[in-house]
This record gives structure tokens, sequence and C-alpha cells, in this order.
């Protein structure tokens, strides 16, 4: 692994598409994203999940702006098993203060909703 790999890219995260307010990125889970039951680790799926919200975000932001993550809720569905996870996210609500963004995890080769999430994020610049 590079020394010069950020931490998405470092995890396998990659970015499917990003257009405004809306970002899609995938992940093919492998056996080192794996708990010790054999399903995707928790913290696998929910940085998967900030990462496609945060895409989102920055398709929406202004140019000396950052999105801050304040708070992320993440509902596990189903556990997410080795192959391609894909979040799907979407800004719902953006304000000056805070914007509200939902995601969706699908375990692709079954099309199932691995988790639900709504993340609320403050810009910072």
């Amino acid at each position: 692994m590079s020394g010069n790999a950020s931490f998405p890219e470092a995890t396998g995260i990659e970015l499917s598409s990003a257009e405004e307010g809306h970002a899609i990125v995938s992940l093919q889970a492998e056996e080192w994203h794996l708990n010790a039951m054999g399903a995707v680790h928790g913290g696998v799926i929910s940085t998967l999940i900030d990462v496609s919200m945060a895409e989102a975000l920055g398709t929406i932001a202004e140019e000396d702006e950052q999105p801050f993550t304040i708070q992320i809720t993440v509902n596990y569905m189903k556990p997410g098993k080795p192959g391609t996870l894909t979040s799907t996210a979407e800004v719902r609500m953006g304000g000056e203060r805070v914007t509200i963004v939902e995601a969706e995890v699908t375990q692709e080769e079954e099309d199932e909703v691995v988790a639900l999430a709504t993340g609320t994020y403050a810009p910072v610049g």
C-alpha cells in the first residue's frame, strides 16, 4: 500500500459519479474488509457512507468551504458480504448552517439494501 494514498483510496473506495447534490461511490469488499463473523465490518460500511456523503456535498459547496461532519446515523439492514458495495448519497436539505444528506448502501450482486444513513454537516471555511 502506498504511503501517499488517502484513507478512502487505502480502503479501496472509488468514486463512480458526482453531480449536483448527488454522488455514488463503490468498494470491492474483500476478505480483509470482513469482521470475525465473516461480514463486512460496520466501520467499512460507515466509511463508504461518509465518503459518498462528502462527495455529494462537494458538488454544492462553495469553493472556500469544506463540509464538516456533525453526525452520521447508520441503520444496518443486513450484513454486507464480499463483493461490490455501492453507496448512493443525496443532499436532502441545504442551509447556511447545516446540510442534511441521506445515503443508501446496496450489495450489488444481490441488489439488496445493506444500510441506510442520514448525515448532518456544517460548512467550514
